[in-house]
C-alpha cells in the first residue's frame, strides 16, 4: 500500500519553486532529506536525465513502502536522519552533489495519525517521535522534566508567553497522577490556563511545536545537516529549504548570512501562491529559501 496515494501524505509543497530552484545539471547528484511521501522526489526524478542520480533521506519507517514504490534505478532510499547524509555519501563513494533539497517539519502523515501524538485534533499517546527508535517521547519530556527545562522548552521551542505558568501546571499535577495522552494534556492546561477562544488552537499547537522539537532535536539536528552539508556542494550546487515556522527559518536564514560562499537566489524567501493555499491550507505558512554556493 502506497501511503501517499491513501492521501495521507500532504501534496508536495511549492513543487514549481523547488524545481525552479534546485536542478542545475539535469545528470547530476541531488539529496531529498526529508523524503515523507516522496511527493518532491519523483517530482525531482520527472525533472532529471538517465544519469542522474537522487539519494532521498527519512528517518520515519511508515515512508520505507512509499520509497519501494519508486522503481527507478537512479532512485536510493536512505532510512536515516539528515544529519547524518555527508557519512553516507562518504560510504556510496560520492565527494560532491549538486543540490540538495529539505522539507523541514512534521508530516500531515505524522499529523494524521492519531497514535504518533503530534496533533493536537486527536487524542492519542504522548509520544512525538519520527523515528520510533529514538528512546526519548513527550511522555518523558511532560513526566519527568524539571520544571527550568520544561519553562526553556515551552519558551524557546513554543515561544510562548506563559511559559513558567505552563510548566507549573504540568509539575503540580503530573505529581498526583500522570499525564499520559494528548488530551490529557489539553486538559489540563485549558482548564488551568484562561486561554482567549481565538487564541486556543494556536496556543495548543505551540505546546505542541515545543515539545515534538525536544523530543526530536529538530534545530540541533538542521544546523548539524546545514554545518555538514556545504563541504559536499560543487561550486554552483544548490540548497533548497522549505521552513514552516519562525525558528526553522531563523536558523537557515542565519547560516546562510554567516557563509560567506553562500548566495541567496532571491531577496526574500518565496511563499506558495494564492492558488496553492487555496487547494492545500498546509502550504500556507511554507518559506522557500535557495542559495548558490560559490567556492
Amino acid at each position: 500500500m502506497n501511503i501517499e496515494q491513501n492521501g495521507n501524505f500532504h501534496k508536495p509543497v511549492m513543487v514549481k519553486e523547488v524545481i525552479e530552484n534546485l536542478i542545475t545539471d539535469k545528470n547530476g547528484i541531488y539529496i531529498d532529506c526529508t523524503f515523507g511521501g516522496g511527493g518532491h522526489s519523483k517530482k525531482i526524478l520527472e525533472n532529471l536525465e538517465n544519469n542522474a542520480k537522487l539519494i532521498g533521506f527519512d528517518q520515519d519507517n511508515d515512508v520505507i513502502k512509499n520509497a519501494e514504490m519508486i522503481d527507478d534505478s537512479r532512485f536510493t532510499f536512505i532510512k536515516s536522519n539528515f544529519k547524518y547524509i555527508c557519512n553516507f555519501l562518504d560510504y556510496l563513494n560520492i565527494d560532491y552533489i549538486d543540490g540538495v533539497f529539505a522539507d523541514l517539519g512534521v508530516s500531515s502523515y505524522q499529523i494524521d495519525t492519531p497514535n504518533r501524538g503530534f496533533s493536537t485534533r486527536y487524542n492519542g499517546d504522548l509520544d512525538m517521535r519520527m523515528n520510533i527508535n529514538n528512546p526519548k517521547n513527550a511522555y518523558d519530556i511532560i513526566n519527568r522534566y524539571s520544571e527550568k527545562d520544561l519553562i526553556y522548552i515551552f519558551e524557546n521551542f513554543g515561544e510562548l508567553h506563559n511559559s513558567k505558568k505552563i510548566a507549573q501546571i504540568i509539575c503540580k499535577n503530573r505529581y498526583y497522577k500522570k499525564i499520559k495522552t494528548t488530551d490529557d494534556l489539553k486538559e489540563l492546561l485549558l482548564s488551568n490556563i484562561k486561554i482567549p477562544i481565538s487564541y486556543k488552537n494556536r496556543f495548543l499547537a505551540q505546546v505542541f511545536q515545543a515539545l515534538r522539537i525536544e523530543v526530536n532535536d529538530e534545530l540541533t539536528n538542521l544546523e548539524v545537516f546545514l554545518n555538514k552539508i556545504v563541504s559536499k556542494l560543487k561550486e554552483n550546487g544548490r540548497i533548497a529549504i522549505l521552513s514552516y515556522h519562525s525558528l526553522e527559518d531563523r536558523i537557515v536564514k542565519n547560516f546562510a548570512k554567516n557563509n560567506k560562499n553562500l548566495t541567496s537566489l532571491f531577496p526574500k524567501p518565496l511563499t506558495p501562491s494564492k492558488e496553492e493555499i487555496s487547494s492545500n491550507s498546509r502550504s500556507r505558512s511554507a518559506k522557500l529559501r535557495s542559495y548558490l554556493l560559490k567556492k
